[in-house]
């Protein structure tokens, strides 16, 4: 499956809430440097959808607060 979500970094905590209009939001301790929000992103939701961190993948806004992310084992578009 895939989601739209919008990212908070350098927050107090590691949270995923729902926003306006249903969206999701991920707030991440990390900064936006050298890939570690990205990161903490991946981990996060991991830890949300319960799925191992190998089924979550940044497939789109890997430098916006706005990314596409694809949850499971499906490869498929």
């Amino acid at each position: 499956m895939k989601i739209t979500i919008k990212v908070k970094t350098n927050a107090k905590r590691n949270a995923v809430e729902t926003g306006q209009g249903g969206e999701l939001r991920v707030l991440v301790a990390a900064p936006p440097q050298e890939g570690r929000a990205n990161e903490a992103v991946i981990e996060v939701l991991a830890g949300h959808f319960k799925v191992p961190k190998s089924h979550v993948a940044i497939v789109g806004g890997f430098k916006s607060k706005n990314k596409v992310v694809r949850i499971g084992s499906c490869q498929c578009s």
